[in-house]
């Protein structure tokens, strides 16, 4: 069985692959570039009640693969890990030469548990009324 997460008013199963990139896509991020982001996009994950399933962060990008609640739009996850682990990067590394600037766009992808084929006959089977007496009273 698929695990879900629940809030007040769903229960959901909504993981997202994030990948973005440093300005001018340098070679930046390795070393304690990268320990230190490690740490900052976990802060974010537990301040915003995210779950980080997988976090790579290679020298020239980073692949961010999480699951949020559906009131969050990818794009609104990917705002937030790029905007609060430049500023807090920068503020951490202010007396530092180190800085981070991230490009202007992303990637993001979803990933579940079943094929879009097994969608189309879940919503087709859900169209018959399975229910005729309601249909006859009509």
């Amino acid at each position: 069985m698929v695990k879900t997460n629940s809030t007040t008013n769903a229960h959901y199963n909504l993981n997202y692959h994030l990948v973005w990139i440093p300005k001018y896509r340098r070679c930046v991020l390795g070393g304690g570039v990268e320990v230190q982001l490690k740490g900052i996009l976990e802060e974010i994950a537990d301040a915003k009640g995210l779950s980080i399933l997988a976090l790579e962060i290679m020298p020239d990008h980073i692949h961010l693969f999480v699951s949020s609640p559906p009131q969050h739009s990818p794009s609104l996850l990917t705002n937030w890990f790029k905007g609060i682990s430049a500023r807090v990067f920068n503020l951490r590394n202010a007396k530092s030469s180190k800085r981070i600037r991230w490009a202007h766009g992303y990637y993001a992808g979803t990933a579940g548990t079943v094929t879009v084929e097994t969608v189309k006959r879940y919503i087709e089977e859900q169209t018959k009324c399975r229910d005729t007496s309601v249909a006859s009273e009509e």
